[in-house]
């Protein structure tokens, strides 16, 4: 039998020369980190690169007109969010090296960068393309904003402890009414995020379908629903007190009554490099699931 993983592994088209290496600038040991991967680049003859963090403007600019090959980024998921959104409209291949704790998205630790740089000098590595959603919000026939996410957007309640109701809908038709502290709306990406913390499935990273769930109902619909690719979402709230929007967790923005949420599949995917086979989703799910990865070791990579 031939195993459905060839099928999500996607060949690079050049070898990379050109280099973006950012981090998150509230970790102080990822700009060090990056430093010395900046350092380890220019030793092996890679002469056109940029050390800067992820919000630095100049290296945005450049992102912006393509004069990057891969993007290097060191932090945890979080700045692995923030590089994909950035990077996803123009095809730019990320690489993350875990810095932070957890690191679902990252499949490099901060101690095996040595090993793997060469093998992405080479043109030793695969590209994993992973879905993005597009949301916007609507107050009548005025669009107030848009944005695009990478893990999921969030409808919920906002500083007042009581629930809300939220209606949703699937390509026009009523799926379900939420009494609810809120309804998570999930890519495959964010099926490990909030969408488990809420007790929903874990999907592989490859799928391309969308992930409902409500976060603490009550006396409704109590079940994650996932849908069929392709398939629109709108989320619509009816409440006398605050509701927000959050999309990957990003501050959130507030809505009122009738306000409505419309996510979908983007036209932009994120492409991220990876080395092992793509069992190493399961392997640091198991991992992750088993034990604490904040006192944990972790596993060597080419134990993998």
């Amino acid at each position: 039998m031939i195993s459905t993983y060839n099928k999500t592994m996607r060949k690079p088209d050049i070898l990379p020369h050109r280099f973006a290496i950012t981090y998150h600038p509230q970790l102080p040991q990822a700009s060090e980190e990056a430093q010395a991967v900046s350092r380890y680049l220019y030793e092996q003859g890679v002469t056109e690169q940029l050390c800067a963090s992820l919000y630095d403007e100049n290296l945005r600019q450049q992102v912006r007109s393509g004069g990057f090959d891969v993007l290097v980024a060191l932090g945890g998921d979080g700045t692995m969010l923030r590089a994909g959104r950035l990077c996803a409209p123009f095809g730019l291949p990320v690489l993350g090296i875990n810095i932070g704790r957890f690191g679902f998205l990252i499949e490099i630790q901060r101690h095996q960068w040595r090993t793997v740089l060469p093998l992405l000098l080479e043109g030793n590595y695969w590209l994993e393309d992973r879905m993005m959603l597009s949301v916007s919000h609507w107050r009548g026939k005025t669009c107030l904003g848009t944005w695009e996410a990478l893990n999921d957007v969030v409808v919920c309640r906002g500083q007042f402890v009581r629930p809300i109701q939220i209606n949703a809908r699937v390509d026009g038709i009523p799926l379900a009414g939420y009494n609810a502290d809120g309804v998570i709306v999930s890519t495959a990406t964010g099926s490990t995020a909030y969408a488990m913390a809420a007790s929903g499935p874990v999907m592989p990273p490859e799928l391309r379908n969308l992930l409902i769930i409500p976060v603490a109902p009550h006396l409704s619909m109590d079940r994650a629903i996932i849908l069929a690719e392709g398939a629109w979402v709108t989320l619509s709230v009816n409440t006398s007190h605050e509701a927000v929007l959050s999309v990957d967790g990003q501050s959130p923005v507030t809505m009122l009554a009738e306000d409505e949420v419309r996510a979908g599949a983007s036209e932009h995917s994120v492409s991220f490099i990876r080395f092992q086979d793509p069992g190493y989703f399961y392997r640091n799910l198991t991992k992750y699931m088993e034990r604490n990865p904040i006192v944990g070791d972790d596993n060597d990579f080419a134990s993998h």
